[in-house]
């Protein structure tokens, strides 16, 4: 396990949150670019999850591989897909560059909802490993 690397991933999940989070306080809020960062801030926490457990971190933003690749390690993963958490997938590459999405404001605060759920429970999960870094 590369504890540095695993809290540099956890330390630029957070700025993805903060970002997020300050721009849906905002009066008009970019909707879009609040659900990018909400997706990739749950994908550098399963990032740093696997990393913890000394996998290789694949190049990828599907959300639900990586949650599957965590699965393998501790099936309690599983839970993050009951919780909706692959949605955010969509949020990676088609919020990005199709000029057509803007996410309404409630579905936002549930992008951010997720984002924290997958937060808490990686946080939650690498503590019980014994892991006293991050951000």
């Amino acid at each position: 396990m590369n504890e540095e690397a695993v809290s540099l991933w956890i330390r630029r999940a957070e700025s993805d949150l903060k970002i997020g989070k300050g721009e849906l306080a905002t009066e008009d809020p970019a909707t879009d670019a609040i659900c990018f960062h909400m997706q990739q801030c749950a994908e550098k926490y399963l990032k740093a999850f696997l990393i913890f457990h000394g996998q290789e971190v694949p190049r990828t933003h599907d959300i639900a591989f990586l949650i599957l690749r965590c699965v393998q390690i501790d099936p309690e993963f599983q839970q993050l897909v009951g919780w909706g958490v692959p949605s955010l997938t969509t949020y990676a590459v088609e919020a990005r560059y199709d000029t057509l999405i803007f996410p309404s404001v409630e579905e936002t605060k549930h992008a951010v909802a997720l984002a924290e759920q997958v937060r808490d429970f990686v946080r939650a999960k690498l503590s019980e490993k014994g892991y006293e870094g991050g951000s």
